[in-house]
């Protein structure tokens, strides 16, 4: 293999790994926040939220970056492929990341939150306090499964012309297989340091 071609697949890998990153990191909080939407059971958004999580969460990711991709520019908004690809881990990532959430919610302990409210905190200081410790502790095997897919399936943006490390590899000139295998060894790395890091 080539110096271009570790190159190639180098710098497919960080465009990868950079848009996974984006894409978990403001997945994570949105997914909070539909998450409790729905646990405060907000009158009329609590069900829009619905609606939003069970649509992204039905629909495969190719087909909403698809969507995204060719359908905005018909309705006038201009979108490149970085910032649909961007936009649709964002809304693919917080649906199944708002589910993982919930639950953590539904299972938390009321009688804590009423004892917090009791001795006179206020509603941010017993989420920040009493709720989200616990709850993150609950969340994290979900949501670094979620993670770890999310990262695994950003091979899909290549279809809107994102150079991400397997149209990076598929590109190089010579056999494809052994250029697959390269970029699946280096995902497969990834995918486990990623791991690593999110469960240390």
């Amino acid at each position: 293999m080539s110096g271009a071609d570790i190159a190639a697949i180098f710098g497919g890998a960080v465009v990868t790994v950079s848009l996974s990153l984006v894409g978990i990191l403001i997945g994570l909080p949105i997914g909070l926040g539909l998450a409790l939407i729905r646990w405060a059971n907000v009158p009329f958004v609590a069900r829009i939220v619905v609606l939003y999580v069970s649509v992204l969460r039905a629909t495969p990711l190719v087909t909403l970056l698809l969507l995204l991709f060719f359908a905005l520019p018909n309705i006038g908004v201009p979108i490149n492929p970085i910032s649909a690809a961007i936009l649709a881990l964002v809304m693919n990532t917080s649906a199944f990341n708002c589910e993982v959430w919930r639950s953590a919610l539904m299972g938390f302990p009321k009688d804590q939150y009423e004892a917090a409210q009791s001795v006179g905190m206020r509603a941010g200081q017993r989420f920040r306090r009493i709720v989200l410790p616990q709850i993150v502790r609950v969340s994290l095997p979900g949501l670094v499964n979620e993670m770890s897919l999310l990262i695994k399936v950003t091979p899909v943006l290549a279809v809107v012309g994102v150079v991400d490390i397997t149209r990076a590899a598929v590109s190089r000139p010579g056999p494809v297989p052994p250029s697959y295998g390269r970029a699946g060894r280096v995902l497969a790395a990834r995918t486990a340091a990623g791991r690593r890091v999110m469960l240390a």
